[in-house]
């Protein structure tokens, strides 16, 4: 049975988005940068279909050239979607992609649970070997840690994980093509659908608890 999506069209900064809901368990993955990011809409989905996970993921289908909002600031009380997303889910994987011309196999796990960091960290390094995973704080650019108390991923009861994809980490493709979606390449699926799977075996369901005690 296909799950039923819910949509809300809205505006956040004078920009038009499109939020997509598709309700699932209490881990949820989250895509706020959708058209920006290529990959991480069609990995949101497709981790939280095989997962049982909730998603919502954000895009800007009318602009050809999408406007990156910073995602403390995606988190406005007006978004209804937003608001059921973040009653609903305790434990949150956002991802998002990167371009860092040094890092173009490193993936950066950043956000506020470092516990559910270090289980996605074992499955990259298990199923995705072509990629270099960095949990240290001190070792993820700062503007990629997703720390900021007003970013979503921090928002629910027990925080989350936001993980940034170099380009290689979410397409298969030369790059976005008009109506043409993102082929995430299937070692990262299968990593996050283990990494995911297990966050949300754990035994009461949403993953290790919340320990940030690396700076900020």
């Amino acid at each position: 049975m296909t799950r039923a999506e819910q949509t809300e069209h809205l505006r956040i900064e004078g920009v038009p988005l499109v939020a997509t809901l598709v309700r699932g368990g209490g881990t949820g993955l989250l895509a706020l940068h959708g058209s920006n990011e290529g990959g991480t809409a069609e990995l949101a989905r497709v981790v939280a279909r095989r997962c049982g996970a909730t998603s919502l993921v954000f895009t800007q289908p009318e602009t050809r050239r999408p406007v990156h909002i910073p995602s403390p600031r995606m988190a406005v009380d007006h978004c209804a979607l937003l608001n059921a997303f973040l009653s609903r889910v305790s434990l949150t994987v956002s991802l998002h992609g990167h371009m860092r011309p040094g890092a173009p196999r490193t993936v950066f796990l950043g956000g506020g649970n470092r516990g559910a960091a270090l289980v996605l960290a074992r499955q990259l390094n298990a199923l995705a070997p072509g990629f270099r995973v960095v949990t240290g704080l001190a070792e993820i650019p700062a503007a990629l840690r997703g720390l900021h108390p007003r970013n979503p991923v921090n928002l629910t009861r027990r925080g989350g994980v936001q993980v940034e994809l170099p380009l290689l980490a979410r397409t298969s493709g030369p790059g976005r093509r008009d109506g043409v979606p993102d082929e995430p390449p299937s070692p990262v699926v299968e990593a996050l659908v283990a990494g995911v799977g297990r966050l949300a075996a754990s035994p009461d369901g949403q993953g290790p608890a919340t320990s940030t005690q690396e700076p900020l």
